[in-house]
């Protein structure tokens, strides 16, 4: 496979020691297969239902899709300010830029803390309105 932006041969190496990415040695972009992205958000956060949708205002670009050559789709990622390519037409996989890899773990360390925060919030809340209910049940009783 080529490099879809700069044409240089793609290689296999491992991602942080723990995904097989195809990457360009020129341009420093990579080529995630479907299932690697998943894999690479997962490194951070792999609760896929709190993830939220992945693809988001599509558009065609000229770039061709390593695999079958045919254009890609650029869409936004799980809305944050990202914008990725990936083969529409055969689901060959993403095009991720050089450093793109790095805001997808970002994205997904900030969601990860959003939701725990979130949760948290929700656990406190649920102790308080507890409380409270204790409190006007004793109250009404001495009433």
């Amino acid at each position: 496979m080529n490099c879809p932006k700069c044409s240089t041969e793609l290689v296999q190496r491992f991602y942080k020691g723990m995904i097989e990415v195809d990457s360009c040695p020129n341009c420093r972009g990579m080529w995630l297969d479907v299932n690697e992205l998943d894999k690479l958000e997962d490194v951070v956060f792999d609760d896929d239902a709190q993830k939220g949708s992945l693809i988001h205002f599509q558009k065609k670009t000229d770039i061709p899709c390593p695999h079958c050559e045919l254009p890609m789709m650029e869409f936004q990622y799980r809305l944050y300010d990202l914008k990725l390519d990936y083969c529409s037409e055969n689901a060959h996989g993403f095009w991720l830029d050089d450093g793109e890899e790095e805001r997808v773990i970002e994205f997904m360390k900030r969601r990860a803390s959003d939701i725990e925060r979130k949760m948290d919030a929700e656990m406190e809340w649920k102790r308080v309105l507890k409380n409270m209910h204790s409190f006007l049940k004793n109250k009404s009783k001495k009433q």
